[in-house]
């Protein structure tokens, strides 16, 4: 849990094993997907998702959190169905999620994700680029074939819609890092493009499938986004100060390659003596050394950055929890967003 953080504990293990069953339904159709690649992007592919290393020696435990998946098989219990109807769904949200991911170690440069080195940084960018385009369209291929016609082609629309304001967002993210100047709203836009987008179609993608009402949709829609602007500023502050030998990746990473997350843009409009020296080491086109880095970090929590950022996840973790309905098999859900902003990776 991020340092600056408080409250009363949470209890972890319900969620954590909402994850778990999420990996252990979605497992096979992701198998499947995978296995009707190519050998050189299977084997890339596997990789990634953590199966094997990259000579194809399996590394069981190496998967990610299957965050996503986990909630559209509990946004479609929510909605009174049965998980196993959502189960394409959150594939293909699994898919899509890791389009985005291959292509952002590629477009950010970074070497590590869950600690071990990444597919562009094994394989090449060119081959990071193909293996991302190769999970976009098995993504759609999942939801086009294994989903009952009646909700195929909404279901599909809802993912390309989705995928669309994903690759703005993330137009906006890096074009960010040559814009002298971005704000709080205009990081937070460009938040629930990049981050919020998906997890409001994952949780759709869940009620779709089991039927509910356009309401009821328009509502999960909307508690995936407010959840997914917590998860991206709870990943904002992790990274500045989280432990790498936790969260996988290098310390500083951001604040490196001189990213405007949401902490930094509110410190460097804290107007602060702190926001003063941060905008000077964020303007100098010289490589950040280590120091430098450690002093940037320093700069971000003294202007308030990271309390703000933490606050910012709150606040929209309370939003996104007021519209969900009140029985009891809400509560796996609740416990999955509350999971969203007490995590350090």
């Amino acid at each position: 849990m991020p340092a600056t953080e408080t409250g009363p504990p949470v209890r972890e293990l319900p969620a954590q094993e909402v994850l778990v069953r999420a990996r252990a339904l979605i497992e096979p159709v992701l198998q499947v997907s995978v296995d009707s690649l190519g050998d050189a992007l299977r084997r890339m592919a596997g990789y990634h998702l953590g199966w094997w290393d990259a000579a194809g020696t399996p590394t069981p435990g190496a998967s990610g959190k299957a965050l996503r998946p986990a909630l559209t098989l509990t946004a479609a219990t929510v909605c009174g169905g049965d998980a196993a109807e959502a189960v394409p769904a959150a594939a293909a949200v699994e898919l899509l999620h890791n389009f985005s991911l291959v292509h952002d170690d590629v477009m950010d440069e970074d070497p590590l994700r869950r600690g071990r080195r990444t597919v562009w940084s094994v394989w090449g960018v060119t081959n990071a680029i193909l293996l991302g385009d190769a999970f976009h369209a098995l993504s759609v291929g999942v939801l086009s074939t294994r989903l009952p016609g009646h909700v195929t082609a909404e279901a599909i629309t809802w993912l390309q819609k989705t995928a669309l304001e994903l690759c703005r967002g993330q137009y906006d993210d890096c074009a960010f890092e040559n814009r002298p100047q971005v704000g709080i709203d205009d990081y937070i836009a460009m938040a629930m493009g990049k981050t919020g987008a998906l997890m409001g179609c994952a949780c759709a993608l869940g009620a779709l499938c089991v039927g509910a009402d356009t309401a009821t949709i328009s509502d999960m829609d909307f508690f995936g986004r407010e959840l997914g602007l917590a998860f991206q500023f709870v990943d904002d502050v992790i990274g500045i100060c989280g432990d790498p030998a936790v969260s996988g990746k290098p310390v500083g990473s951001d604040l490196r390659s001189r990213k405007k997350t949401l902490p930094v843009v509110a410190a460097l409009e804290s107007g602060t003596d702190a926001a003063v020296e941060l905008a000077a080491l964020y303007r100098s086109t010289e490589p950040l050394t280590s120091d430098q880095v450690e002093r940037a970090a320093d700069l971000v929590h003294q202007a308030g950055g990271l309390d703000l950022a933490l606050h910012c996840a709150r606040h929209r973790l309370t939003a996104a929890m007021q519209v969900l309905p009140a029985h009891a098999t809400a509560e796996d859900l609740q416990q999955l967003a509350r999971l969203v902003t007490l995590r350090d990776r």
